[in-house]
């Protein structure tokens, strides 16, 4: 059903939500999202430095007797 919207039709949704909503509310709306986006990233990264930290300070726990079968 919405293969077939094309170039045309997503401008006439533009034009209605526009019409609709308002080109303040829309802006303020995008606004949000940025800066949801942005705190998603944001969290991704800490993540991220998190697990390395945590992957700095691990240790092999691996006993000694399967250490040396996993090298021979």
């Amino acid at each position: 059903m919405l293969n077939n919207i094309g170039l045309p039709g997503l401008l006439l949704i533009a034009v209605v939500v526009l019409v609709l909503f308002g080109r303040g509310k829309i802006s303020s709306l995008m606004g949000e999202v940025g800066k949801g986006i942005s705190s998603f990233k944001k969290g991704i990264a800490e993540g991220k430095k998190e697990l390395e930290d945590n992957a700095a300070t691990a240790r092999d726990v691996t006993p000694e007797s399967e250490k040396t079968k996993d090298e021979a």
